[in-house]
């Protein structure tokens, strides 16, 4: 099973990491030919406006919607949420414009403002580790959406069908068990279309 990490900017490095605990292999993709040989892929944060500029003047826009459209599980990680998202709160244009959920950025605050703490996250046993740094949050989900994590009232964690996001950083931790939930999406769907 191999899952990707849009290496355009951002936590790469720790993204591989933690996929690789979870089993699987993990690999920077930093070329668009590189997604035909991915099961996964994840977006990681970094800043949303840079990532999406990065993504239109690489050409990863319609691969990475055409990824989407085969089924193929995304998983998008703080800027990475705002990436996947259809709205953007405030009128910024979205990116992929893929999950039904509208994302308000820096929502918790500035960069002093990060912290750390346990988060229950549906299908998740234990409560795992979350790190926010000037995180966005979900603000309103379509019908498809299923919150995973609600935070001081607000989604933090959600689904729909074959993508997932989170505001946090879920790699920022020895905590991979985001990360593994994620990959038995992908071994799912992997297994489905054998």
């Amino acid at each position: 099973m191999r899952i990707g990490v849009l290496a355009l900017q951002g936590a790469v490095t720790e993204h591989i990491v933690s996929i690789e605990k979870t089993g699987a292999e993990g690999l920077p993709i930093k070329r668009v030919e590189q997604l035909e040989e991915l099961d996964g892929l994840i977006i990681p944060g970094g800043e949303s406006t840079a990532i999406g500029k990065l993504m239109r003047k690489y050409g990863f826009i319609e691969a990475i919607r055409d990824f989407s459209g085969q089924g193929k599980p995304i998983f998008g990680t703080c800027a990475g949420m705002i990436v996947l998202a259809k709205r953007i709160a405030g009128g910024e244009d979205s990116h992929l414009g893929l999950m039904d959920i509208t994302v308000a950025r820096n929502a918790f605050g500035r960069q002093r403002e990060s912290f750390e703490c346990d988060l229950d996250v549906k299908g998740i046993s234990e409560p795992v580790r979350a790190v926010f740094i000037r995180a966005p949050l979900i603000s309103e989900v379509g019908p498809e959406v299923d919150v995973l994590t609600v935070y001081n009232n607000e989604i933090v964690t959600a689904r729909q069908d074959n993508l997932l996001v989170s505001s946090f950083h879920p790699e920022l931790t020895d905590d991979y068990r985001l990360h593994q939930y994620f990959a038995d999406m992908v071994k799912a769907k992997a297994a489905a279309t054998q």
